[in-house]
Parts: C-alpha cells; structure tokens; sequence
C-alpha cells in the first residue's frame, strides 16, 4: 500500500471513529445539558492528556510565547466545544456535519485580516458557493430554524477562529501549551456552570463519557499518525466522509433522514471546500497555508487536535514562499 493510500485509510478510520464519538453526544445530550457532558468529558481526558505530556521531551516553562492570541484562541475553543456539543444534541447529525463543513471557508476569509493573505477570485468564488450551501441547509424561511443551527453556525466560526489563530503563532507556540489551555479553560469554565445545569448520572452513563474522551484521544492520534504517512492534499478530504458516517447513524440509532435540502447543500459545501484543498495543494500559497493545515477537527474540547501539533513546525512544507498570493 503507498503512503498517500494508507494515510488515506487512517484518515477515514479518525472521521469514523470521531462520528461514533458523536454518536455517543448525541445520546447523552438528550438527557444532559451540554455543559455536564464537556465538563466530564474534559475532566475525564486529563489521565490521557497527562500521558501526551509526559511525551513532551523539550525542557520549557508553559506560560504562552503569545499570551494574547492564546487567550483568544482558548475562548474561541471553549464556545466551539460546547456550541458544537449543543448541536450534536439538538439537530440531526448530518445536519451538524454539513454546516461544520462550512470551517474551511471561514478560514479563508479570516486569513485576510488575521494572516494577511491576499485571497483571489477563484478562491472568493469557492467561498460564495459554499455560503449557498450553507442556505440550501439551513433553509431560511422554508423551514423552522432552532438553536442548535445557531449553535453549528457559531462553531463553525469559532472552530475557524481558533485556527487561524493556531496558523499565525503555532510556529512560536509549545503543542503543550496549546493544547492545556483550552483543555483547563473548558473546565474551569463549565465547573462554574455545572451546579446550574447539574442531573445526576448513573455509571453507565460515565462510562459512555469515558468513552467519548477515549475515543477523542484515538481519533487524534490515528489522524497524526495519517498526516505523518500521506500527504496533506490526500489525507485532508477524508473528513468530508463523516457525512455518510452521519447518514448510517443517524438512520440506525436516531430515525433519521438525510433529507433533500441537507444533502444538495452537503454536496455544494463539499464541493468548495475540496477546491480550496486541492488549489493549496498544487502549491503557490503563502507559508500560512490557512485552511489545508487545519482540516482536523473542531468540536472535541476534551482532547488534543491534530492541528496543534501541525501548527508546532514538525509538518510545515519547506517550498512556499512568505508573501504569495493565496489563489
């Protein structure tokens, strides 16, 4: 098996195993506001975070390189985590997938004032088409929109947000530090709120958030070990099979449909996204390569995610040039 085709594969078994993981948050939100469930789930994460730390072999004190830009990117962090939480709870899972698919080009347009790239019409007009998809999901006026649309939608933006913010310091930033922050902050933060929303959990239930924090630790150490293999033009859109993860779920455990609407506008949302993948891929961009470097995932507050440690230098390509113009 060739390295791209076997980084291929590792990807789709990450995606898989992060939709099961979904699967598990939206069984749970049912009955759990999604404060609790990030709250355990963080707090559950930590004995497999510590074990990614004791990895750590750079002698380095945790405080930020950046201080400011890490604390934006914490709390952009911790209203992805439980925005995407609530949404997994409260909308059909391929819905949930397809407006989340809407990160990428939010990452383009964010590269503008965050990165100071300079963004091209083919690229603009991959970005425009993919925002129709976003109306052809969401279908303003055609249907009724709910919370937890606002909530993709806000998770969308936020998870673009975060890295962007990763792209422009990851270089400078120890993974360590970029990682821990958002991990605490989400912690401290839902702890807060916790006794308001608090429902007592049978063990069972512990166990399903166990396993949701083990799962998160799993994904992201099969997508590492996949951008390590393959290349990133290859390994990259493999994310975009969540939605037929979703499909199969969805149907099987929640009585879902892949309805019309939600499927012509996944497909649209699709389609943009893998051009602005495929037009990184063939080189030309800038060293920041905004949106190619960070098809990870957003919405795990409880884990690591691949991007933290692409951001750190260990992945960056070697050939593009500082100042050229994203296409």
């Amino acid at each position: 098996m060739s390295p791209n085709a076997k980084g291929a594969l590792l990807s789709l078994i990450a995606f898989g195993v992060y939709a099961t993981h979904d699967v598990f948050i939206k069984t749970l939100g049912a009955t759990y506001s999604p404060i609790q469930i990030v709250f355990f789930s963080v707090l559950l994460s930590f004995p497999l975070a510590t074990i990614s730390l004791m990895r750590e072999r750079a002698p380095s004190t945790l405080l930020p390189v950046h201080p400011g830009w890490i604390a934006a990117r914490t709390v952009a962090a911790v209203i992805t985590g439980f925005a995407a939480f609530y949404a997994f709870a409260n909308l059909p899972l391929t819905q949930t997938y397809a407006i989340l698919f809407a990160t990428p080009l939010i990452i383009t347009v964010l590269s503008i004032p965050v990165l100071g790239e300079r963004v091209r019409l083919p690229r603009w007009v991959a970005v425009a088409v993919g925002l129709v998809g976003v109306m052809v999901v969401l279908r303003p006026g055609g249907t009724d929109l709910e919370l937890g649309h606002a909530a993709a939608l806000l998770a969308a933006f936020t998870g673009a947000f975060a890295s962007i913010i990763l792209r422009k310091i990851g270089s400078e930033e120890r993974p360590v530090v970029v990682m821990l922050y958002p991990m605490v902050a989400n912690f401290l933060v839902m702890g807060v709120m916790l006794p308001f929303v608090y429902v007592p959990m049978p063990v069972e239930h512990l166990g399903l958030l166990a396993v949701i924090s083990v799962f998160a630790w799993v994904g992201g150490r099969i997508i590492i070990s996949a951008y390590q293999t393959g290349e990133a033009a290859i390994v990259a859109p493999m994310q975009y099979s969540q939605i037929l993860w979703a499909t199969v779920y969805g149907f099987v455990f929640f009585g879902e449909n892949l309805d019309l609407y939600t499927g012509i506008g996944a497909a649209i949302i699709i389609a943009s996204g893998l051009f602005i993948v495929f037009r990184e891929s063939q080189g030309g961009g800038s060293i920041n390569t905004p949106v190619l470097r960070t098809r990870s995932r957003i919405g795990t507050p409880s884990m690591f995610r691949v991007s933290d440690l692409m951001k750190s230098g260990r992945f960056r390509d070697k050939d593009v040039k500082d100042d050229a113009p994203i296409d």
